[in-house]
Parts: structure tokens; sequence; C-alpha cells
């Protein structure tokens, strides 16, 4: 649709938020459209779920595979998508700084943590074992570290006695799914500016 600003959208699993995300697009609550959905991993089901809803998909392996080679491959789907802003969605694979440069802040992920609390894998196992008391979700915009990226937008989920990592993985998708489409719609429609690490909306 004219007007509406061109997404891609790059995950390696089952793909809620991808789906959260097409959703609140079909919505209206978020003015863009899914151009393209990229995986790592053609078994991926994320790929299964654009396709249900009419989204153009790229398998795109990385096994065996040059990491700048394969980004490369990855940055030109993007580009020849016409997509204007890149969304991490459980994608397992560190971007190179060449990669974010090519797409300089405009690249968004969501963590299952509070940044910059518990970065990298399995974040919600590692704020359970921690002990945390409160935990959450953290959107934020992508650098060359490892969920390092200046914040856009976190939700807080307590870390209830009896909870386990898995029962508190579920509650914090559950507000990654209200978090993300609310980041990226506060992105594109309000005018920002970064402050240091700081996102600031005007």
């Amino acid at each position: 649709m004219a007007g509406l600003t061109r997404i891609a959208v790059l995950l390696s699993g089952r793909g809620s938020n991808l789906v959260a995300l097409a959703e609140a697009c079909a919505r209206g609550e978020v003015p863009a459209e899914i151009a393209l959905v990229i995986s790592n991993r053609a078994d991926a089901p994320g790929l299964d779920r654009a396709r249900e809803r009419g989204i153009p998909v790229a398998a795109i392996p990385g096994k065996g595979v040059a990491r700048e080679e394969h980004e490369r491959l990855v940055a030109d789907a993007i580009e020849e998508a016409r997509a204007q802003w890149v969304c991490l969605a459980g994608y397992m694979r560190l971007l190179s700084p060449a990669f974010v440069a090519r797409f300089p802040q405009r690249i968004v992920n969501i963590h299952p943590a509070l940044l910059p609390s518990f970065p990298g894998l399995e974040a919600q196992r590692q704020a359970w074992a921690h002990g945390a008391k409160v935990s959450g979700c953290t959107v934020h915009l992508v650098d060359a570290g490892c969920d390092s990226g200046p914040i856009v937008v976190q939700r807080t989920v307590p870390v209830l006695d009896d909870d386990t990592p898995e029962t508190l993985a579920a509650r914090i998708l559950e507000q990654e799914h209200i978090a993300y489409p609310a980041a990226l719609r506060m992105l594109l429609t309000r005018a920002w500016r970064l402050e240091g690490r700081r996102v600031i909306f005007d």
C-alpha cells in the first residue's frame, strides 16, 4: 500500500513476534507493511507463518557460508524488497558492524530481558537463575554490539517465587507481543533523536 513503511523481518524460529507485528500492521496500529521475511533456517516455522499471511519469504542458510557472504545475501534481499526498516524477531545471529552500518538506525530488536541486564542467549533463564525479582523485555535499536543498542521501549514482568524459566519466558513473551508493535509505531510516527545512548521522542 502507498505510504506505508516497508519492513523486512529476520527470524530463526517460530515467528510469534512476526505474527504480532503483522497483526498490528493489519489493524492499522503500525503504519507499515512487512515486505519480506528472511530466515537463516529453511525449516523455521516463522516462514510458514509468513506464507500463511501472503508475505514473501526467503531462506538464506548461513551454515557453511562465510559470514560476510551470508550477510551480503541478506542485505541484498532486504534492499531488493525495498524495505526501509529491519526488525529482528528471534534472529539467532549476531550482525556484523558492516551489516548494521548498511541500515543505520533502522534495525530494531526485541530481547527477553530488561537490558542492559542479561544480554545474549537464554536471557529468561539468566534472570531466573540470578534471582531477579523483576524481568521483562526490551525493544532497542541495533548497534555493533550484542544487545547493546539504545533502548526504545521496555515492559516489566515480575519473577514469581514458583516460576520456572519456561513459565517466566511465556509471560515475558506476552509482553513482547505488546512492546514490539508499540515501539515500532513510536519510531515510525514520532520525531525522535539519539542523545548519547538515549532515544529521545520529541
